[in-house]
């Protein structure tokens, strides 16, 4: 079974920092890179970073240097650190495998606001 359960989402002021984390069910974490995804309101979701079987990592420009993404194979969890953050930052945040299988967990919701 399919399992993605994302948490660590809230409010949060502008410069501030959260930790986002995934549950993730181990047929689909192990042999997988993972990916955090966001969607913003009125935007298509986007991926931006991953995280491959052996620890190498990706960003997308706008959060490279201030997003990092680790995971925990003997957890089947996958982490986002978030520092630096603003308000385009604002979205519900996914994980998933990347590429992207087509189930989706409910995500977490970021609020970067003063």
């Amino acid at each position: 079974q399919v399992q993605l359960v994302e948490s660590g989402g809230g409010l949060v002021q502008p410069g501030g920092s959260l930790r986002l984390s995934c549950a993730a069910s181990e047929t689909i974490f192990s042999f997988n890179a993972m990916g955090w995804y966001r969607q913003a309101p009125g935007k298509e979701r986007e991926l931006v970073a991953r995280i491959g079987t052996g620890g190498i990592t990706n960003y997308v420009d706008s959060v490279k240097g201030r997003f990092t993404i680790s995971r925990d194979n003997a957890e089947n969890t996958v982490y986002l650190q978030m520092s630096s953050l603003k308000p385009d930052d604002t979205a519900v945040y996914y994980c998933n495998t990347e590429p992207a299988t087509t189930y989706w967990g409910k995500g977490t919701l970021v609020t970067v606001s003063s």
